[in-house]
């Protein structure tokens, strides 16, 4: 259940589409996925802090050097 509760968290504090991951209110006028690499630009942990308890989200920024990030098109 802890897992699952944290895959929902994760999803909530994602305000973008990219991957698996689509929010509705994260599209654009096509219907596509729309990234938000301004915020979103890191790999993620979360720190289980206990039951009950919230858990901690650790970042670390992602730099790419080798390739442009881009949209991507599911048409």
């Amino acid at each position: 259940m802890e897992l699952g509760e944290l895959m929902c968290i994760d999803a909530l504090h994602r305000r973008e589409s990219c991957g698996g991951h689509f929010r509705a209110e994260s599209q654009t006028p096509d219907g596509e996925a729309m990234r938000n690499d301004d915020e979103f630009l890191y790999v993620a942990a979360w720190e289980f802090t206990g039951s009950g308890q919230a858990p901690v989200l650790h970042k670390e920024p992602l730099v790419y050097e080798s390739i442009e990030l881009k949209q991507r098109s599911y048409k």
